[in-house]
């Protein structure tokens, strides 16, 4: 689904914690999550905790949308 959205000229992030899974399938724009569960989260911390880290994957995400690129790219977090 990825790869068919940017074929008609829209950027899209993958967020996912298996990253080579998104390679394979051919996600342009990755950006590493925390879990399956969880991607965004984690329940075991604080909610400012959970929020901070929420926040900076989602900037990291939005950023990734802005970057011009050439090849598979792994954002890091």
């Amino acid at each position: 689904m990825v790869k068919e959205i940017e074929r008609v000229g829209l950027p899209i992030v993958h967020m996912c914690n298996i990253v080579p899974v998104s390679k394979t399938v051919g996600a342009n724009r990755i950006v590493p999550t925390i879990s399956i569960p969880y991607p965004l989260g984690d329940p075991a911390t604080s909610k400012e905790d959970q929020w901070k880290l929420r926040y900076h994957r989602v900037k990291v995400a939005v950023e990734a949308l802005a970057t011009d690129i050439k090849e598979q790219t792994v954002f890091r977090v």
